[in-house]
């Protein structure tokens, strides 16, 4: 696996990669109404443009082909965070936070958050953050539960 920073020409395999990811590995945390209502945010292709242009985003690659990616924003804050449907519990997912949390210190950040969905929350946890609130987001009417994390970063 290599690791490279993304551009804009990566957009588009990112956003499929979303989309299928979200699709497949939350379906048993969210039902169909909310995957739909979540994977709309597509649509935003100003955000999306600006994560490009603006966070640190980590793609990771395995024979040329994106197998998961982060995005670190301001320092500290865990925008994207997603790991391709078919390259699960393979520790990728691993490999890509290590990188984000360097990262962060690097930027000399106290801490690193995170709004997390349901389906990831076990993984931050094992990572060593802490649930600060549960959320209650509505998007196209529909509500979404995801979780504001926070771990502390020591150096």
């Amino acid at each position: 696996m290599i690791f490279k920073k993304a551009t804009i020409s990566d957009l588009k395999e990112m956003q499929e990669m979303y989309i299928e990811t979200i699709q497949w590995t939350c379906k048993n945390d969210y039902n169909p109404l909310q995957i739909n209502a979540w994977i709309s945010g597509l649509n935003d292709t100003e955000r999306w443009l600006k994560v490009i242009h603006e966070q640190f985003v980590l793609l990771a690659f395995i024979e040329n082909i994106i197998v998961g990616y982060g995005t670190l924003k301001n320092g500290n804050y865990i925008d994207f965070f997603c790991v391709h449907k078919d390259f699960q519990r393979q520790g990728i997912a691993d490999k890509i936070f290590n990188q984000l949390e360097l990262e962060a210190k690097k930027e000399n950040s106290k801490n690193i958050t995170a709004n997390v969905s349901i389906t990831a929350k076990p993984f931050f946890i094992k990572k060593g953050f802490i649930i600060k609130a549960e959320q209650k987001n509505i998007r196209l009417g529909v509500e979404l539960i995801n979780y504001k994390m926070e771990k502390e970063l020591k150096n």
